[in-house]
């Protein structure tokens, strides 16, 4: 059984509306996540430890921000990995791989957008190198083995890809994904793609901050709390307790 939360949870289920239907919506939601964690394995990707990049990007000298743009299924776990990792001054949920137009929720949950599920992530290089942001992407935030689909979700939105800012990423990117390959880290091929050239655009403001705001929402709790927690096992050095939020920037 799949859940597609693009479908369970719109825009309105977590908007002004009555209590009841909410409070349905959950119950509904939270009967599926049961059926599917009692089925099998559960919903959330096992983390696989993926060696560091060998080939890694130098940072400009006096860079203080850098942007790393990356999808991995349903953003709302992407944004709420890297919120907890050090360096990261910002991570936005949003849309990449279609046009401005159509970098709306519902429109592309319909899968015909180009868009792809992404989070935008500001850091700062002195702090932590793009490898190392890659390095937990593929280890932590999702399963790059998983081709159009990630988890409960699938469709083209819910892709693995990588959304490149400068030559240096793409070149960094490329020869990581070749290196996990080469290595067989995970005993299946990477699906994770690389695609240069696309624009980032931010989505709607109940998306952000999703998992801190939502901790008992039975889609965080069953695929991305142990996300969190395999950051805190995996990298602990890496590991930040207290989340840096859309919310807090956008009111500092």
């Amino acid at each position: 059984m799949e859940i597609k939360h693009s479908r369970l949870h719109s825009a309105r289920a977590l908007g002004p509306r009555s209590s009841s239907v909410l409070l349905v919506s959950m119950a509904f939601v939270a009967l599926v996540a049961a059926v599917v964690w009692h089925a099998g394995p559960r919903a959330a990707e096992t983390a696989v430890m993926v060696p560091a990049p060998v080939v890694d990007e130098v940072a400009p000298p006096g860079a203080a921000t850098e942007t790393a743009v990356l999808a991995g299924g349903c953003f709302w776990g992407v944004q709420g990995v890297f919120q907890h990792v050090k360096g990261v001054t910002s991570a936005v949920s949003g849309y990449a791989g279609g046009d401005a137009r159509s970098a709306r929720y519902e429109t592309v949950g319909s899968g015909m957008t180009g868009h792809a599920e992404a989070v935008s992530i500001t850091f700062d290089p002195r702090q932590i190198s793009y490898g190392r942001v890659l390095q937990i992407y593929f280890s932590v935030a999702h399963d790059p083995t998983q081709l159009n689909r990630q988890g409960p979700d699938s469709g083209p939105q819910y892709r693995s890809a990588i959304f490149p800012v400068t030559a240096e990423q793409a070149r960094v990117a490329e020869r990581y994904i070749a290196q996990i390959d080469e290595a067989k880290v995970f005993g299946r091929p990477i699906a994770t793609r690389v695609e240069p050239s696309k624009t980032f655009y931010p989505a709607e403001a109940y998306h952000q901050d999703f998992l801190t705001r939502h901790p008992r929402h039975p889609y965080i709790v069953v695929n991305d709390l142990p996300k969190i927690e395999d950051l805190k096992r995996l990298f602990p050095e890496s590991y930040r307790p207290e989340p840096v939020l859309v919310t807090a920037t956008a009111g500092s």
